[in-house]
């Protein structure tokens, strides 16, 4: 095996409105990279994806990793500023191995995960189907459902249904779900576009809250529940985390809650018993199998406080990597440090890409 360091590159930014988290989670996964052992492994570039969908070479990219925040129309050359992908910048197809970090659409759904596809070069996490059933909160529900696996009650939701039939749309919801209830844009994350309703006004306005980011809506019954996840790595064998839970005094889980210093916390491991541990753990792994996740996910469970029942939530196939992130902490704490995490997530990469590589190279 050679001992030249293996080219890796990492993108993030990208066209959704989780484009400033993802800038947090490049510095974290940048920087592991960069230290250690992985440093003589690995020889990173960045490349950055503005909110336009143009992409950027590693000087900018280093910028915006600098500064932090996304960058603004001004701060990038005039002459460069067009809308959508327009090729790759110098360097990116010396790339071995990618590194999206991007969360939400156009990074998460399997979009850019069908371009490294087409160029046949081996990238970190899920394929097409796994990016695309798992961001999609319908059809990974529908996943889960054929797979077997307790979820609480809930609906889905055509945005054309609330413009058509609006009344006959809120007495369906009502009638099969009641209240509390949360309406979810389908393919948003991030708590982006969700809202908690408590009566028929809440509803609609919450309809048409998620609605203006997606024409599919999921609406779930609420459950007085504790909120635990679970960290899964892993490909053809996967391995789950020991469980965290998400503590906070907000009435739900918001985008502020979750992205805001002080308003949330973590306790890892969860002060569970170890049945129920176990039982996450293996349903966690379970979650991934059903729509097709591999190398990273994160598992979101519900534990309802009163009958103690465990409902699977959600699965996240490229979770955060920020200072707050439960991904990187679950693993921390269960031995693995975040340096040999993001190593071995390359490694798994590297793995599930060399029948890809082997046909390019015989079709050469």
């Amino acid at each position: 095996m050679s001992s030249e360091p293996t080219q890796l590159g990492l993108v993030f930014g990208g066209v959704s409105g989780e484009h400033a988290v993802s800038i947090r989670s490049a510095n974290t996964v940048a920087a592991a990279l960069r230290r250690g052992a992985n440093a003589n492994r690995y020889r990173l570039s960045c490349f950055y994806i503005d909110q336009w969908g143009h992409w950027w070479p590693p000087a900018v990219a280093d910028a915006v990793l600098a500064k932090g925040t996304p960058a603004q129309r001004e701060e990038l050359p005039a002459s460069q500023l067009r809308p959508g992908f327009q090729g790759f910048p110098e360097g990116a197809l010396d790339v071995q191995v990618w590194v999206p970090v991007l969360h939400g659409p156009n990074g998460e759904d399997g979009t850019i995960q069908g371009l490294f596809s087409l160029m046949q070069v081996p990238f970190v996490g899920s394929g097409v189907l796994g990016s695309a059933v798992g961001m999609d909160k319908q059809a990974m529900k529908a996943a889960f459902a054929a797979a077997g696996l307790p979820q609480v009650p809930y609906a889905c939701v055509d945005a054309q249904e609330l413009s058509r039939a609006p009344e006959a749309l809120l007495n369906r919801l009502e009638q099969h779900l009641g209240y509390p209830c949360f309406i979810k844009p389908a393919n948003l994350g991030s708590s982006v576009g969700i809202s908690k309703a408590s009566n028929r006004g809440e509803l609609l306005a919450g309809l048409e809250l998620a609605a203006g980011h997606d024409p599919r809506l999921v609406v779930e019954q609420g459950v007085d529940a504790r909120e635990l996840e679970c960290a899964v790595l892993g490909g053809r064998s996967m391995k789950a985390s020991v469980l965290g839970e998400i503590c906070f005094d907000a009435d739900w889980y918001d985008y502020e809650t979750k992205y805001s210093a002080g308003k949330s916390h973590t306790v890892i491991p969860a002060e569970v018993p170890e049945a129920l541990s176990e039982q996450a753990r293996a349903m966690a792994i379970a979650a991934c199998r059903a729509v097709a996740a591999e190398g990273l996910a994160r598992v979101d469970f519900f534990f309802e406080r009163n009958s103690g029942t465990l409902w699977l939530n959600e699965i996240n196939t490229l979770p955060g990597f920020t200072s707050q992130s439960m991904y990187p902490m679950l693993w921390e704490a269960t031995g693995l440090p975040l340096e040999e995490l993001v190593h071995q997530l390359v490694q798994l990469a590297q793995e599930s890409g060399l029948p890809a590589l082997s046909k390019r190279a015989f079709a050469a």
